[in-house]
């Protein structure tokens, strides 16, 4: 690439782009992504490819990448800014098959390829994406797979032994923003499956949320402590099996009329899998099932209670 070829002044990209020129020069040293030509000056000099490869970093970065995360993604891919279409493609493929490798390690009680495989793609992809779309992935086919005979209750514990393990290391590690309201998490009366509860955790505290993680087999009266010692604004309550649907609801109900000013959150498999439910009444609480609804719900809690 010669000199003819660089249209663009660091200023004129930083500009473009929304990117400092300090962030740009050290982006440049420590990832090698791209390599712009000088001038007679010394200046750097940015084609219209280096523009295409920067943008295509920046549109990951948006979506909740770290920029070493969004560098490995178009390493790995081996495809150009030219056709983010197919990297989305590529990236979507390369994510199936780890969490078919994950899977096939778990259930074949092989930690350390486990962790290789985890380390991979959280080197690939977004906490969110590596927690909600890998390894929520995988925590369902296990259940589906134990539920239909195919494994043991051992293999069903061991993967979620593993996966509960890396993710309670993720959430140690994320700040908590003083001035949003504290939550208590907290599985349903009788459940003893809480993935899905870990996950929403994480969610909150991707968004600097303290979460008070109660998880299984808290006494009622106990988790009524819990609440008068914390004072939280949000308590969330996970139900996976139908049976313990109704018990939960139950509870709901008490805790509602006891903290009139506390906001509870409903999720689980648990209040879609029964036809014998009516949740009308229950509607509010119903936080979802994809990110979208939970931001949705959130938002709104939020905006109710603080005006945010």
């Amino acid at each position: 690439m010669d000199n003819q070829g660089g249209k663009y002044n660091i200023k004129a990209v930083s500009k473009m782009l929304g990117i400092q020129p300090g962030t740009l020069r050290a982006w440049e040293r420590r990832y090698n992504m791209i390599a712009p030509v000088r001038n007679e000056s010394g200046h750097r000099l940015y084609t219209e490819e280096h523009i295409k490869i920067l943008k295509w970093l920046m549109s990951k970065i948006n979506k909740g990448f770290s920029i070493s995360q969004a560098v490995n993604l178009l390493e790995n891919t081996g495809i150009s800014a030219e056709e983010p279409n197919l990297v989305q493609e590529e990236a979507a493929d390369r994510a199936a098959e780890l969490t078919d490798e994950l899977l096939k390690a778990l259930h074949s009680f092989d930690e350390n390829s486990a962790h290789e495989l985890l380390n991979k793609a959280f080197s690939l992809y977004s906490i969110d994406k590596v927690v909600i779309d890998i390894l929520g992935t995988v925590l369902v086919k296990t259940g589906d797979l134990w539920e239909a005979g195919k494994i043991t209750t051992a293999h069903e514990h061991f993967a979620s032994s593993f996966l509960r393990s890396r993710i309670g290391m993720i959430l140690h590690t994320l700040p908590v923003n003083g001035l949003l309201p504290k939550t208590v998490a907290v599985c349903g009366p009788g459940e003893w499956h809480e993935f899905g509860l870990l996950i929403f955790t994480l969610f909150l505290r991707r968004r600097g949320f303290e979460v008070i993680y109660l998880g299984t087999s808290i006494a009622e009266k106990d988790i009524e402590a819990v609440i008068e010692e914390v004072n939280p604004k949000f308590l969330i309550l996970s139900c996976t099996l139908m049976e313990n649907a109704p018990k939960t609801l139950n509870l709901v109900k008490e805790l509602s009329e006891k903290y009139e000013e506390l906001s509870i959150g409903l999720g689980g498999s648990g209040f879609h899998s029964s036809t014998n439910l009516n949740l009308k009444e229950y509607k509010a609480y119903l936080i979802g099932d994809s990110k979208n609804e939970w931001e949705e719900w959130l938002k709104n809690n939020l905006s109710r209670s603080y005006g945010f």
